[in-house]
């Protein structure tokens, strides 16, 4: 089993990185980087850098390769384009915080008990669990967090106790990052913030870099995202080490907020008003500082050798679409839980390629691990690798993908929420079962029904119970579960 990294070592990377995101703002993303010839001068074999770009709250049909008539999202395409673009990958939650344990973890949330968003309180990723973080650092990489976390650990107490060498949920360093920049995470910060609509354009005032407060930047939340990323980039152009960037963005989640020009009125000319006109300017800025962000890694001779996914922790929230499916945030129909992905590996992964194959979260930590020549020694690893798919060869057979979360009556999309409400789900191929708890509700043929429109749950007796003891096996399983900790 991958265990953390140690104590001492933490602190000299902490020491190194928190030195690196003191250098001059010259290493910034800039479009005047001096172009190399192509090809890797990192001399790490076949491993490749891994980036992970993970939007918030971004429906299938937010970008303009996904469909979408009302945001363009130039970058965005033009990166699709240069590897394999998933039609069928699913995030491990309808909502933020358990995807984002079973990105790091290869599990399914309910292996932590996580079955909804975290509060800010004291709930947290158990400390000691093996992440893909933990997996890679063990292997040699550099590993960088950047933006939202939302896994515990980043409250201002835990902040303080950490300082004073007390005991404190743990955050990044803690799941094995060995630099890491964030919001302050917790009350009365965040919740003012998200109320008053100034997360983006006052969140550089409220930021945290490795368990320091770091100095107040008027600029706007996504693009000091971006600098920080491009800052790494410049100190690990010229090493031998491969690199982990773990690159988690807000955007598009509430609170919606004019994003700088020019996206803004690119949309108001258009005569788009309201919370949709800077829904669509947010997604077209993400869109724009991704794009910075490609461009320095080519410029910087890093992309060549770099395994790049993109994804969203969930189905679209109140202005987004999820394109022809039913359902959005909260809900467990496909709106909720299908979303955009695409995978880039320049000579790895073919180009300009569409996949039908079913992926789920929990399979990227296997699949990184396959391409970083690693085998991940983790118990009840949920994932599967999908490499050998990423690389042009044939569809991989899936086992059964499993879903719990609580009841949030509240729909965050458009409409009602869709009837009856479930709490479960067990897919195994085409067929995709709904319950409420372990009653079932709905049985889709996903290949037939991509809309679940026609319920067919009296019709096929025998796949509701293949799923339903599978939903059972999956409900009584052990819940490796935060300790109930009252660290203030």
């Amino acid at each position: 089993m991958y265990l953390q990294t140690s104590t001492n070592m933490q602190k000299i990377r902490k020491m190194n990185y928190f030195i690196l995101g003191l250098l001059p703002a010259a290493f910034a993303c800039q479009s005047g980087v001096k172009d190399k010839e192509q090809g890797n001068n990192n001399e790490t074999g076949d491993r490749p850098n891994v980036i992970l770009l993970l939007a918030d709250d971004l429906g299938y049909g937010d970008l303009s390769c996904y469909g979408s008539q009302s945001i363009q999202t130039p970058h965005l395409d033009d990166l699709a384009k240069e590897g394999m673009k998933f039609t069928h990958f699913y995030a491990a939650s309808a909502v933020c915080t358990p995807s984002r344990a079973s990105i790091l973890t290869g599990k399914f949330p309910l292996r932590f008990n996580i079955r909804q968003h975290f509060t800010d309180s004291t709930e947290h990723l158990p400390e000691g669990t093996p992440t893909l973080a933990t997996m890679l650092a063990e292997a040699g990489y550099a590993t960088a967090h950047i933006g939202k976390w939302h896994l515990g650990g980043l409250r201002p107490s835990d902040i303080r106790r950490r300082q004073a060498g007390e005991k404190a949920l743990p955050g990044p360093l803690e799941h094995g990052f060995d630099h890491y920049l964030t919001s302050i995470e917790g009350a009365p910060i965040r919740p003012r913030l998200i109320r008053e609509r100034q997360l983006y354009r006052e969140g550089g005032h409220y930021m945290l870099r490795n368990d320091e407060r770091a100095p107040d930047n008027d600029k706007h939340w996504t693009e000091i995202k971006i600098n920080e990323a491009c800052r790494l980039l410049a100190d690990w152009e010229d090493g031998n080490q491969p690199f982990f960037l773990n690159l988690w963005f807000d955007v598009p989640h509430t609170p919606y907020e004019p994003a700088p020009e020019p996206h803004l009125s690119k949309y108001k000319n258009l005569g788009v008003t309201g919370d949709q006109l800077y829904f669509r300017s947010m997604v077209s800025h993400l869109d724009a500082q991704i794009g910075r962000l490609i461009d320095t890694l080519k410029a910087r001779n890093l992309y060549q050798n770099s395994l790049i996914f993109f994804t969203s922790d969930n189905g679209p929230a109140y202005e987004g679409s999820p394109g022809p499916f039913k359902g959005g945030k909260t809900d467990l129909h496909e709106g909720g839980i299908r979303v955009p992905m695409f995978a880039i590996w320049k000579g790895h992964i073919p180009e300009n390629t569409q996949s039908f194959q079913t992926m789920h979260m929990v399979d990227l930590l296997p699949t990184i691990g396959e391409a970083a020549n690693i085998k991940p020694e983790i118990d009840d690893l949920d994932g599967t690798s999908m490499l050998s798919h990423l690389k042009g060869g044939s569809r991989i057979e899936r086992g059964v993908l499993l879903w719990q979360m609580d009841l949030y009556r509240h729909f965050q999309n458009q409409g009602p929420k869709p009837k009856p409400y479930a709490t479960s789900v067990a897919m195994k191929g085409k067929w995709k079962l709904l319950a409420d708890s372990l009653e079932p509700t709905e049985l889709f043929n996903l290949r037939q029904d991509h809309r679940e429109l026609y319920n067919q749950l009296g019709e096929h007796p025998e796949i509701k119970q293949e799923l339903l003891e599978a939903l059972k096996k999956f409900h009584a399983a052990p819940r490796n579960r935060w300790p109930e900790i009252e660290y203030k």
